[in-house]
């Protein structure tokens, strides 16, 4: 099939046959309540004490309990967050002939086409390129629009800073030295997600049920639209979008590495028939040659590994060729 963009006809008044799921995996009850209990971090005094061990206590909890958090004055200006969405937005209002290119080696613009569970399409549209090694990979990025690559090009470079102020967070909540991670931490993968309003949102999905298979992932959500959910004890939780927030998430590997203390919790993307929508996600992953395995300085007597060492890239390989199984949440050695 010839790869179609939603937003080229998302004004039908009816779902297409081809982006309507079986009845199991329909988002179903849509007016779920809105998470008012997934932390919000204020990383304002991150870097004193005893603010700062406060604060590392917040993301360990959350990150136990919920898989999620939204982090507030955490340094990105507001300024590039609003470019970067700017720049997006003209992206995907161009044409389908600007926009058409797949590159493995460079960026890809997927239409809705492209994504296919049992023959059934997601309702969206996305773009995603690698961030790493900057100056290289930029070379590859869109031409167009012109300021793409200048605005993109900010915005990367305060998500690899802000990724790396989490993660030392997180490692010191974990009893881990503070750089541990670094190395586990060099990959930067970027995809902007479309999802323009849908006729019937029940029926369809923006994003199926998965885990993200990424160290930690940072999600920049705009306007009011609440598309993200999150699964908490069996049931679907709704993470409204907050001024000037962003949502860390904590990745397949991360769980790993931490043998299970931190959870990497399911989440799906859900449509609306009011207003478009588009997120920002920043995947920060190991290297496709690194070892995961849980941290040896967490592994003792009393708290055997759960987890088995996998290659990075093996791991991305299942996902490939086995996406339903991969994107879950690891399977524990003793579940």
């Amino acid at each position: 099939m010839e790869n179609q963009c939603v937003k080229r006809w998302f004004n039908v008044q009816s779902v297409p046959a081809d982006y309507s799921f079986s009845p199991k995996d329909r988002p179903g009850q849509l007016q779920i309540p809105l998470c008012d209990t997934i932390p919000v971090v204020d990383l304002q005094n991150a870097t004193k004490s005893p603010e700062r061990s406060s604060i590392v206590q917040e993301i360990f909890k959350a990150g136990q309990e919920y898989g999620f958090f939204q982090v507030i004055n955490h340094g990105v200006p507001e300024n590039v967050a609003r470019d970067t969405f700017n720049v997006f937005k003209e992206f995907f209002d161009m044409s389908e002939e600007d926009k058409k290119c797949k590159d493995s080696q460079g960026w890809i613009y997927m239409g809705s086409t492209d994504y296919a569970k049992d023959g059934v399409h997601l309702w969206r549209d996305s773009v995603k390129h690698s961030c790493h090694p900057l100056e290289e990979c930029m070379q590859r990025w869109p031409q167009k629009p012109t300021l793409y690559r200048e605005v993109v090009e900010a915005y990367v470079e305060e998500m690899k800073r802000l990724s790396g102020r989490i993660l030392e967070l997180i490692c010191e909540g974990l009893g881990l030295e503070a750089k541990y991670l670094e190395d586990l931490s060099q990959v930067q993968l970027l995809i902007c997600n479309h999802y323009p309003r849908c006729p019937e949102p029940s029926l369809t999905l923006g994003l199926l049920k998965h885990c993200d298979p990424s160290l930690i992932t940072i999600l920049l959500q705009e306007g009011n639209a609440c598309g993200l959910q999150v699964l908490n004890n069996g049931k679907w939780i709704g993470v409204a979008p907050l001024p000037n927030a962003l949502v860390v998430n904590v990745g397949n590997q991360l769980e790993i590495i931490s043998n299970g203390r931190l959870k990497s919790a399911e989440h799906r993307a859900v449509t609306n028939s009011y207003e478009t929508r588009t997120s920002i996600a920043t995947f920060i992953n190991p290297c496709h040659n690194s070892i995961v395995e849980p941290a040896k300085v967490l592994v003792d007597e009393s708290n055997p590994p759960r987890f088995a060492a996998t290659i990075y890239k093996d791991f991305v390989y299942k996902s490939e060729i086995s996406p339903d199984e991969a994107t879950k949440p690891p399977k524990s050695l003793y579940s």
